[in-house]
């Protein structure tokens, strides 16, 4: 009987969990306007920041026809892939992630609108 209370209580609170962090591609896109001035997700373009169409699944410091950091170019060769997991540290502190970086921007402290900013990348990534 403990086994089943205890397997309900960790499906309730894996099932509050994800609901609590669920993605929202809209809500996304509006986070990504702070981004909108560097970085365009929705074609292949390069800004003052590499275009972020694509961007999950790619080796960091890797998009053909920008200069990346020393730093950038140094964690791709690390082994950096941008992926969900990766972009979530990344987002929340550039600086902290990858020393060196040219990316000026503080980060994002709040961890839904993380969420919500991969949702709308994942929309440009094959």
């Amino acid at each position: 009987m403990r086994a089943v209370a205890f397997f309900a209580a960790v499906s309730v609170a894996t099932f509050v969990t994800t609901q609590s962090q669920a993605q929202d591609a809209a809500a996304g896109e509006k986070v990504f306007a702070k981004c909108k001035v560097c970085h365009v997700a929705d074609k292949d373009q390069n800004k003052v920041g590499p275009s972020l169409n694509g961007v999950i699944g790619r080796t960091a410091g890797t998009h053909p026809g920008f200069s990346y950091s020393k730093a950038m170019t140094e964690a791709g060769k690390s082994g950096v892939k941008w992926d969900e997991a990766t972009l979530t540290t990344y987002l929340r502190d550039p600086k902290a992630m990858v020393k060196g970086t040219k990316m000026a921007f503080v980060g994002l402290k709040k961890d839904e609108d993380i969420a919500n900013i991969i949702a709308y990348l994942k929309q440009f990534s094959k």
